[in-house]
């Protein structure tokens, strides 16, 4: 598993993010199936169809919305993409928005009077995972938008506290944590999150010295761990003088130090990972015992479904998300926003008015001379 997951970081973003994707469909299929038995008693087959239809339908909204994003410059100005394929780009949240309401009222068409407490039970649960699941599946496909640091780095921190919490409470665990969890103690929590909080710094080390890594997507997916990728790090990526406090500069005999601040936000990401990312395994557990089984599958040998890996991941990524944009990134206006904002909100006639301009800008630069400046003004015209 471990080498099979390297080798689709290693293989580029967008094979990333399809493993993401299959991942969250996985889970959401495992979830479904245990908690849809009232509907399978009933015999209510459509149930099922509304299910993928929703799930679907999210996905094409919020991995599309993504995609967009991230790769409209490109489709615009390739030859391959037909005008009624960059109709649909722009108006692909009121598609969306028809897609579900065409879900929802085929829901209340066949609602049936003697179903209806396991029909609506079975449209809530629908939800719930749609929110639990999908949605926060959307933000750790963002972070691997951001660069695949925000991606592996979140994941690491998860499996490195897991496998702490697991040794410092074989070896030190007495107080039991919580009551749905019986083997989980408080020595192995507070032993894990100390552990997960210095092994960040050496995570943050491996990873953060590689382009590869840190580097954004811009424009293209097509790119690999061979694709020799280079970029203007984040400044969080870059070392920054520190002042020390004046007792510690005594102690060290200096007032400045040196300090990539990413190894800061590292710390803070794995307090996270110890402290509030074991609750969604938590919360999987609780699950479990609510619909008494005791796997949500059996597709990973010795481990049980997907689900029982990925409980903590996604309340993780959607942290790492979310953090990033509130303290990390520096929203960059770039060229793929510029290009969406002005074929989306401009008419054809005020695009040709701002291109004439733009050329106009250009000459009176002495980026293009004259003639240049004349000839593609008359195509124009």
């Amino acid at each position: 598993m471990i080498v099979g997951m390297f080798s689709i970081i290693s293989a580029g973003p967008l094979w990333t993010i399809a493993l993401v994707i299959i991942l969250q469909i996985l889970v959401f299929k495992e979830c479904i199936s245990i908690t849809s038995k009232g509907a399978q008693n009933e015999d209510l087959q459509h149930s099922s169809y509304l299910n993928w239809y929703f799930l679907a339908t999210t996905l094409f909204y919020l991995e599309g919305r993504s995609f967009i994003k991230y790769t409209f410059s490109f489709l615009l100005g390739s030859s391959y993409t037909p005008s009624l394929a960059l109709k649909l780009l722009i108006h692909h949240k009121f598609i969306c928005y028809c897609m579900y309401v065409l879900g929802f009222v085929g829901f209340v068409a066949l609602l049936r009077t003697n179903s209806l407490k396991a029909q609506f039970s079975q449209l809530c649960i629908t939800h719930m995972l749609l929110i639990f699941v999908i949605s926060q599946g959307y933000c750790i496909v963002n972070n691997i938008m951001h660069g695949m640091f925000w991606f592996l780095f979140p994941v690491g921190l998860v499996i490195t506290n897991d496998i702490f919490a697991y040794l410092c409470g074989i070896t030190f665990g007495k107080t039991q944590l919580i009551s749905i969890s019986p083997k989980k103690t408080v020595e192995g929590f507070v032993g894990a999150w100390i552990c997960t909080t210095i092994m960040s710094i050496l995570l943050t080390y491996i990873i953060s010295n590689s382009y590869y890594f840190i580097c954004p997507v811009n424009g293209t997916l097509s790119v690999n761990c061979l694709s020799g990728i280079t970029c203007d790090p984040n400044p969080v990526f870059i070392e920054q003088i520190f002042t020390l406090p004046v007792d510690l500069a005594k102690l060290l005999g200096r007032e400045y130090i040196y300090l990539k601040p990413i190894y800061l936000h590292s710390m803070v990401l794995a307090t996270f990972a110890s402290l509030f990312a074991p609750f969604g395994g938590f919360f999987a557990s609780g699950l479990k015992r609510a619909v008494k089984v005791k796997d949500f599958g059996d597709t990973i040998p010795g481990h049980g479904g997907v689900t029982d890996r990925m409980d903590c991941q996604f309340l993780m990524g959607s942290f790492s998300y979310l953090y990033y944009e509130a303290f990390i990134s520096t929203h960059q206006f770039n060229v793929g926003n510029l290009l969406q904002t002005i074929v989306i909100n401009l008419s054809v006639e005020e695009i040709l008015v701002l291109v004439t301009s733009l050329l106009n800008y250009l000459y009176k630069m002495g980026a293009i001379d004259e003639d240049v400046h004349n000839k593609i003004i008359e195509l124009l015209i």
